[in-house]
Formats: structure tokens, sequence, C-alpha cells
């Protein structure tokens, strides 16, 4: 008895160092073999900070009213974003699943019989009323593992969720600000039309002063209609980007009117640089660590296939039927039994797939390594894009003051001594035109990248 005790102790001593090898019941830890990786888990056991432009509510961010209600109605209405929730809710249901695979499961199967002979006729009922009871006991892992899959499954859709969420407000403030900026390039055209028009007609009473020729007032005539056929242009882009925004919203009749001075400016002030703590808040770079701990429970699962599996059942219920005898009244009845299944030969089926587990890890921690350094690019180009469109907007808006004086004067020096010539005053109304139309894109360019650096900062909360 002695010597069966110390085998068994040294089988238990065995199995359990095996365990501990492979690291079967280990949580996944993110692994900080290399700088990136090691940065990374660094800046989560810090914190993020709540107060950095990603981690904005993105309510707090676009605060213009009318983009705001657009944005609720997309959130409310989106096909997408419905399907991405739809998504959490069946990772959660998995989840649940295998939360209950810990519960032994219980079966009904009732019989009743009886059998004719053309001897002595009908034999009497017989019926077996039995409750089956079979319980997984998880000694090496499968159903832990199997848990801890499903819950980081839940996770990485919840980051998708977020990801989505974050797609639709940045689609919804672009197209937003690109319908404001063609309606101020619109309102900045017609009034160029306006004026232009008016050219003309000054330019045919110069020719009857005689103080200009035929060329002139053909010239000017080509300008207006030029303008003129830009504003459709115009026309048709407005008309594509409420169809955009109406899409995105799920309707199909645009009925909101988007001012043309609409300006996005964010809330927070930004600094050079791209922190990783920054980049560790984003819903693609969340997901994409999830799906390494998909794998690494996958490849634990893959490892306690090699390990036996340990079932306990029982049975009981009321029969009638003792063997061949039938009895009256029935009785109860009860059995328990135990039993061990260990894999000897599996044709290398198991192997094989321990060894796929462990490459598909190796693939998710490699897509994990270039979704954080694509995140790092992004905000970086983000940042600059931010940045340079401010300096530019400044730019184009000292061009716009000097252009506007330039058409003032050379519309004067040919009214009152004709020193400037009538190619100046229409080259100044096409170089002012041009700038004022820069204006309205910068300024549309400058929204865009405050919302696309919001967006890689992985806000939209």
């Amino acid at each position: 008895m002695k010597t069966n005790n110390i085998v068994r102790a040294a089988a238990v001593a065995v199995c359990v160092a095996s365990l501990s090898s492979c690291h079967i019941y280990k949580k996944f830890d993110m692994p900080t073999d290399t700088q990136l990786t090691s940065d990374y888990v660094q800046a989560k056991e810090n914190g993020i900070d709540s107060t950095s432009l990603g981690n904005l509510l993105w309510q707090e961010v676009f605060t213009d009213p009318q983009l705001y209600a657009l944005i609720q109605r997309a959130l409310d209405a989106n096909t997408d974003l419905q399907n991405a929730k739809l998504n959490v809710d069946i990772a959660n249901a998995q989840l649940n699943g295998a939360r209950l695979s810990y519960l032994p499961s219980l079966s009904l199967a009732a019989t009743g019989s009886r059998s004719y002979n053309q001897h002595s006729g009908w034999t009497e009922w017989s019926y077996n009323i039995p409750v089956q009871a079979s319980w997984e006991v998880d000694i090496f892992g499968k159903i832990l593992n199997s848990k801890r899959r499903a819950k980081a499954a839940l996770m990485q859709t919840k980051a998708y969720h977020q990801a989505v969420r974050s797609q639709i407000i940045g689609a919804v403030a672009n197209c937003y600000y690109s319908i404001a900026m063609i309606e101020k390039q619109l309102e900045i055209s017609r009034k160029t039309s306006v004026y232009w028009k008016e050219t003309v007609e000054i330019m045919k009473n110069f020719k009857q002063a005689g103080r200009v020729n035929e060329t002139a007032v053909v010239q000017s005539t080509a300008n207006y209609y030029s303008i003129l056929a830009s504003i459709t242009d115009l026309e048709v882009s407005l008309h594509q980007a409420n169809n955009s925004m109406a899409l995105l919203l799920n309707v199909s009749t645009p009925d909101w009117t988007i001012p043309a001075d609409a300006v996005l400016t964010l809330p927070v002030e930004m600094s050079d640089g791209v922190k990783m703590s920054q980049l560790a808040a984003r819903p693609d770079v969340q997901a994409a660590e999830q799906s390494v701990a998909v794998a690494y429970y996958a490849t634990n699962q893959a490892r306690s296939a090699f390990y036996p599996g340990l079932t306990i059942s029982a049975t009981g219920g009321f029969t009638n039927q003792l063997g061949t005898i039938i009895s009256n009244p029935a009785t109860w009845f009860t059995n328990l039994a135990g039993s061990l299944t260990a894999p000897l030969f599996a044709r290398g089926q198991l192997i094989s797939n321990l060894k796929a587990a462990k490459a598909q890890q190796a693939q998710a921690m490699n897509n994990f390594q270039h979704t954080l350094l694509s995140a790092g690019t992004e905000v970086s180009e983000a940042l600059v894009l931010y940045t340079k469109s401010n300096e530019k907007q400044q730019l184009i808006n000292q061009q716009v003051v000097n252009m506007e004086k330039a058409v003032e004067y050379t519309q004067e020096l040919l009214a009152l001594d004709g020193t400037s010539t009538y190619l100046e005053v229409i080259t100044a109304q096409q170089s002012l035109l041009q700038a004022q139309l820069s204006q309205a894109a910068c300024r549309n360019t400058m929204a865009r990248a405050g919302i696309s650096l919001y967006q890689s900062l992985g806000g939209g909360r």
C-alpha cells in the first residue's frame, strides 16, 4: 500500500511539473521581449490620461449643436454600428456558454414499451424514466482556457465595436465639414460671379469710351462664364456630399442645412511627439492585443488535448424492468461511474493542431506589433497635418487680404488713369477667387486633420 502511495504521488508530481512547463493554467500576459511590447505594457501599467484628446467624449470635441445632433442620429440609426452591437451580444452569449461548461449536464430519456406474442398476447408495459448527469472535471484546463478564450474574444469584439463607433463619428464629422466647405466655396463663387458680371458691363462701357478694345470685353465675358461653369460642379459635389451624409444617417432624403462658416477647434492643445499611452487607448490596438490573447488560449487548449479527460456520470430514475422481469410497482435505481480518457495515438492530429496554434499565435503577435507601429504612424501624420494646416491657414488668410487689395487697386487704376490693364484686373480677380477657395479648402483640411487626430488617438467614446 505504501509503495502504491509513493507511485501515485510521483505520478502526480510529474503531471504537475509537466503542466507548469506548459503554462496551461497561466493567464495571458503580453510578452515584453521587445522594446515595443515592453513600452506598451509599461504604458498600460501607468494608466491612461483621461484628459488627453483621444479619451475625451465625442460630445466634448464636436460641440457644434447641429453636428452634435447629426452624430447622435447616425449612432442611433447606422446599420454597421447596430451589427457591431449584435456581435458584442453574440460574444457575450458565447462567454456565458463557456462559463456554464463547468456545470454538469442533465438529460431525461424516458422510454416505454410492450410487445405482442401470438400465444400469450400483449405483455405488460415496461418503462424506464432515467435522469442522466455528466460532469467533466477540468483537471487539465480545457474548460478554463475555453472560457478565457471566449472572454478575450468578447473584449476583442467590444474593441471592434468601439472602432466602428469611432469611424461613424469621424465619417459624420468629415462629411459635415466637407459640406460646409462646399457651401462656403459656393457662396464665394456666387458672389464672385456677381462681381465678374459687373466687370463685363464695366468693360463694355470702357470699350464704348474707347479705353479698351473688344478683347477686354470678350476676355471678361469668358471669365464670367468660367465661374458659372465651376458653380455647377460645386452644386454636384454638394449633392453627392449630402447623399453621403444621408447614407451615414440611414435616411433617404437630406433634411439639414449646414452653415458655410462651420469651423472645428480642438478643445485641447496638442504637443509634439506620440506617447505610447495614447496608442494604448486605440480600439484597434486593444483588439489586436485581445487577438493575441485568443490565440494564446487556443494554444493552451491544443496543449491540454494531450492530457486525459476525466468525466463523472450518474444515472438515477424510476423503472419497472429488472433485467427480463417486469415488476410492479416500479422501483428507484441509481448508478455512478467515472471514466478517464487519454489520447494514445491520433495519427499526429494533436501535434499538428499544436503546431498550427503556435503559428497562429505568432501571427497574432506580428499583427499586434504591426498595428501598434501603424497606429504611431497615423497619429504622427495626423498631428503634423493638423499643425501645418493651422500654419497654412494663417498664411492663406494673409494672401486673401492682399489679393483683395490687389483687385481693388487694379480696378481703381484702370478706372482712373488707365495705368492698369484689363488683363491685370482679370488676373487679380482670378487670383483672389483661387485664394478664397483655397482658404475654404484649407479650413476643411484642418478640420479633417483634427478629426483624424482624434480618431487616431482612440477617440469616439
